[in-house]
């Protein structure tokens, strides 16, 4: 069973899209509603709309199942990322739009999903830190891109239209203050895509466990409104002329973090 794909790069870059993949296995997807075979809360085309990051020389892992088997940027032991507000869940089981996800009585219990996190959720994360290690040793330090979207509009989870471009620094925590503000004033320069830094989306657990700027890794999640690049729209495909733009800004982007990388000199590692 293949869980991620990952390809590694030559730079101190890393980008992590976990929440892309829409394989489930024959036993949960017999147990899922109709509402939730479609997998609605898929952050669809991220990997697509990243490709070009191999050209630039990051390393990229994609995760290959649904989140709805289980959610890869949510602590093993299902701690609240954000309280007092909507939680999805480790293991969800309801839709973003408070649909249930699985037939009654078939929802998973504690037993499972500590399965889950065994066979899917762990693996997962001691590669991804394995290969950020690797990276860090190699160069001196390592940013860990958390590539993320969501529909623009979810009143369960939000209040009006999600800004196009959400970055999560874990409130400045996650990574060096002029990483933060290098990306934060490039996004805030585009006339075409608003945005917000740390607003409902200030990072998963992915970015607030890894983001250990004293140690060398810096960690951003970046959420994209889907509307920005895609029609949100059930069954739409990927059209890469509508992401063109939102595409150019985020290469400029991975483009600058790279320069930044440079400029605090990171290194190959001694022969």
């Amino acid at each position: 069973m293949t869980l991620f794909d990952f390809r590694a790069g030559d730079t101190p870059l890393l980008v992590n899209v976990p929440h892309a993949g829409t394989e489930v296995p024959d036993a949960i997807a017999a147990r899922l509603t109709p509402a939730a075979r479609v997998l609605p809360d898929t952050d669809w085309f991220v990997d697509e709309l990243y490709r070009f990051a191999y050209d630039m020389g990051a390393s990229m892992q994609v995760a290959r199942f649904s989140r709805y088997v289980v959610d890869l940027n949510r602590p093993p032991d299902d701690a609240a990322l954000y309280p007092g507000q909507a939680q999805i869940g480790l293991c969800p089981v309801r839709t973003f739009a408070g649909e249930e996800i699985y037939l009654a009585g078939t929802a998973p219990d504690a037993a499972e999903q500590r399965r889950r996190v065994e066979l899917f959720w762990r693996p997962y994360h001691d590669h991804l830190a394995a290969q950020l290690e690797t990276i860090r040793a190699r160069h001196g330090c390592v940013v860990l891109w958390d590539a993320h979207s969501i529909r623009s509009k979810v009143p369960g989870l939000f209040d009006g239209r999600l800004p196009d471009l959400n970055l999560g620094t874990n409130n400045g925590v996650s990574c060096a203050p002029g990483l933060r503000k290098l990306v934060t004033g490039i996004c805030a320069s585009s006339f075409r895509f608003s945005s917000v830094v740390d607003g409902r989306f200030r990072g998963g657990h992915i970015t607030r466990d890894y983001g250990r700027p004293d140690a060398g890794c810096h960690a951003l999640q970046m959420e994209l409104a889907q509307a920005a690049y895609m029609d949100e729209v059930p069954g739409a495909t990927f059209d890469s002329s509508h992401a063109a733009k939102l595409g150019a800004l985020l290469h400029m982007l991975l483009a600058a973090v790279l320069a930044w990388c440079a400029c605090r000199g990171s290194r190959p590692a001694p022969e």
